[in-house]
């Protein structure tokens, strides 16, 4: 009976030594949680035909929208095969505020396996190019002029440019009337169109009508100018103490096998050191923020105290009561 089981145990690890040596066998699959187009979407694109050069196989992305990304996380969490040919784009704050905002979110943090977190879009305040507002001086005057009155977009109630409003809410005392959008597309298209005063949104999806002359930027949530945009000045530099917005990673549910988590590591390594692929986040606006494994693990932890802190000032706003 000892040779049986110990027989087993040897084949077992043979299959599983050779499994972890060929992973990946097959296309991987990617959960986006937000429509084709988005930043998940772009982040996508930047990435994935460098990790398919260096893996060997594709990646299939599944656009599963709704929830601000809540669906796609669920299943992730809840669902999918813990084999490493499931993964899904991260991100923050929405991938945390979610279910501390809502009970009815039944995942967090600790079912995930983080893997690579790779940009950190910045946020940035946006303005139609007719606006009256010319410059971050003028517009902050216009705010603190009337308190509550100059209407700010943002992507929805939880979403990055949301907490952004209420980070800078509290840095600064202003105070803005929030206007919620289905996305940062419908946010910034308010603003060029002059249906709000200004959009809270993200450079890495504005930029390209910033460059295009179509919106203005006003000022960033950065701890430094950005290059895309160099006469640009930071919410630091106006005096306001806040740097936020959305961090763009992948991560798999959690359990998956060591050797496809080692390799997927590997892989973002890789491909986070390539030339080619810097030069297409820089074309894109996108600040690199790389982390890997544990420290990825950590930012998200330190995410979700951050968010917990500012959901509880906040939420006797915005819940039924």
């Amino acid at each position: 009976m000892k040779r049986k089981i110990m027989a087993m145990l040897v084949l077992t690890l043979v299959a599983f030594s050779a499994w972890g040596a060929d992973y990946p066998t097959k296309p991987i699959t990617v959960l986006q949680g937000f429509a084709p187009g988005g930043g998940s979407d772009v982040l996508a694109q930047a990435t994935q035909p460098y990790l398919e050069k260096i893996l060997g196989k594709s990646f299939v992305n599944q656009y599963i929208p709704g929830a601000t990304g809540g669906i796609a996380w669920t299943q992730l969490a809840r669902t999918s095969a813990k084999d490493g040919y499931t993964i899904s784009i991260t991100n923050t704050p929405m991938l945390m505020t979610n279910y501390i905002m809502n009970a009815d979110f039944k995942y967090n943090i600790k079912d995930f396996e983080p893997i690579a977190n790779v940009v950190t879009d910045p946020g940035i305040v946006v303005v139609g190019k007719d606006s009256p507002y010319k410059t971050a001086e003028q517009f902050i005057a216009a705010v603190k002029a009337s308190p509550g009155k100059i209407t700010v977009g943002n992507s929805g109630v939880g979403g990055d440019d949301f907490f952004t409003t209420l980070i800078m809410e509290r840095a600064s005392g202003l105070k803005f009337q929030m206007v919620p959008f289905s996305g940062d597309g419908p946010s910034w298209q308010a603003a060029m169109g002059m249906k709000i005063d200004a959009s809270f949104n993200n450079l890495g999806i504005t930029y390209p009508q910033i460059a295009a002359g179509n919106l203005r930027a006003l000022f960033l949530f950065a701890e430094k100018r950005d290059p895309s945009i160099p006469n640009v000045p930071t919410a630091k530099e106006l005096g306001f103490n806040v740097v936020s917005g959305s961090s763009r990673g992948y991560s798999a549910p959690k359990g998956i096998p060591v050797e496809a988590k080692n390799k997927l590591i590997a892989a973002f390594i890789e491909m986070s050191k390539d030339p080619a692929f810097l030069k297409g986040l820089a074309d894109r606006a996108l600040p690199i923020d790389f982390m890997v494994g544990e420290e990825y693990r950590k930012y998200l932890e330190e995410n979700e105290k951050n968010f917990r802190v500012i959901w509880d000032e906040v939420k006797s706003q915005y819940t039924a009561k």
